[in-house]
């Protein structure tokens, strides 16, 4: 079951959300068809009930938001971007283990 805790961010709100967060934004950049994304996507649930309010995770549905991938520079998905004050903190490629992501995560905090 997903987390509640993970935002879905599309080109109205993505900018807003980034630019307004006190504590680091993980951006998960992904699409339904990706076999990897599908496989990270239970690591990001529990990272966001584990971690609470010391991270904003938040998903980007590459097909519906094509405009936000290109403007990131995503190639291949899923790619990961620490967002900190409103810039790139971290850009993460593929998928990676839980205890990586959390260590990225707190790099930023």
């Amino acid at each position: 079951m997903a987390s509640a805790k993970i935002i879905d961010l599309n080109t109205a709100n993505f900018a807003e959300t980034i630019n307004s967060a006190t504590v680091p934004v993980l951006v998960d950049f992904w699409a339904a068809w990706c076999g990897p994304c599908k496989a990270i996507a239970p690591v990001l649930d529990q990272i966001a009930d584990e971690l609470g309010d010391a991270v904003k995770i938040t998903k980007v549905d590459v097909d519906s938001n094509m405009p936000l991938a290109q403007q990131y520079g995503v190639q291949n998905i899923p790619t990961l971007l620490i967002f900190k004050g409103g810039q790139i903190a971290e850009k993460i490629v593929g998928t990676k283990p839980k205890a990586d992501l959390v260590a990225a995560i707190q790099r930023h905090q």
